[in-house]
């Protein structure tokens, strides 16, 4: 059984690393299935998912070719009255629901939650996802940085379980001491009902989770549901941070301009002339590169609905700008 990726090596034998890019560049930019895990699939490294629980990874570092692991994505499915396995990361996740009625317990406290709602699994966090509706599945789909975490070196994760080595360690102690004065106070459950819808030159954008938003438990992720109307098409815009949208409903077209960067007697950009076009319909991923300047199109009769993903870091570096070219 082949192990499972969890954070990937750079290496080249020159400085620079225009191949790196080139071969980013080669790849598609819309996934249209990932892999399922559970339902009796048994894959490597995939612990967490249970017999009542199954998910498909639809990002992550593990692809081939490689997108990126500045954000990992998979699905979540939860049997009627199911629950996945109770397990712990060092990580934040992001979980988004697309339907159906539950909750999470993290670190013993219960998170009620339901359609539309955002479920935060803060940081160094035991968590556990149930769903209470006998009749009916729950979907949903998780967002995470992990690869920031893993490249840092905090590792310790698995399943809820007693310690190994007990008789080398003293006894237990908080490990929240660690965390940030003020950090468990933050919310954890993003409603639908506290967010809005507004008009933008996107489209109709709902933010669901920003850097503007402090009083939110997570600090990696940022996420915004998009609806472009039939016939429309969102602005063309360029920022630096890559993006994984899915697609909700609809059907499109995404259309994204590779940037190049000359680098003279300072960084200058060139836009590439014509865009590279790539269709996609509901349940599609679609990926757009570090640094691109991209635009969505609807193609159907129908609202197109996405739900976009960047990694909070980017803006944190100091790559906060959205340019609208047009």
């Amino acid at each position: 059984m082949p192990e499972r990726v969890f954070l990937r090596g750079l290496t080249s034998e020159r400085y620079g690393l225009a191949e790196q890019r080139r071969l980013q560049h080669g790849a598609p930019r819309v996934r249209r299935e990932g892999f399922v895990v559970g339902h009796g699939v048994t894959t490597a490294g995939y612990e967490g998912i249970g017999a009542e629980s199954w998910a498909e990874w639809l990002v992550g570092p593990g692809d081939d070719p490689f997108y990126t692991q500045s954000l990992q994505v998979h699905t979540v499915d939860l049997a009627p009255g199911g629950k996945n396995e109770g397990h712990g990361h060092q990580n934040e996740a992001l979980f988004y629901v697309f339907d159906g009625t539950g909750y999470d317990i993290h670190d013993g406290e219960r998170y009620d939650w339901e359609a539309g709602d955002a479920m935060v699994v803060h940081a160094d966090s035991v968590h556990q996802h149930f769903n209470t509706d006998a009749a009916r599945e729950v979907h949903g789909i998780i967002f995470k940085a992990k690869a920031l975490w893993l490249f840092l070196g905090l590792w310790q994760q698995a399943r809820s379980g007693p310690l190994e080595d007990a008789d080398r360690y003293g006894p237990r102690t908080d490990w929240s001491r660690l965390w940030t004065p003020g950090a468990a106070a933050k919310r954890k459950v993003v409603k639908r009902s506290a967010t809005r819808w507004e008009d933008t030159r996107d489209g109709r954008v709902r933010v669901i989770v920003s850097g503007a938003q402090p009083d939110i438990r997570i600090a990696s992720v940022d996420l915004v549901e998009q609806e472009i109307a039939p016939g429309a098409r969102s602005a063309k815009h360029w920022h630096m941070a890559d993006e994984v949208l899915y697609v909700e409903s609809g059907r499109g077209e995404s259309r994204q301009w590779d940037v190049a960067a000359e680098i003279a007697d300072r960084y200058y950009a060139h836009v590439a002339k014509e865009p590279g076009t790539w269709e996609f319909e509901q349940g599609n991923v679609v990926y757009i590169p570090q640094n691109t300047v991209h635009q969505h199109v609807n193609t159907g009769r129908e609202p197109l609905r996405l739900l976009s993903g960047q990694n909070r870091l980017f803006k944190l570096l100091g790559y906060d700008t959205v340019v609208y070219p047009e």
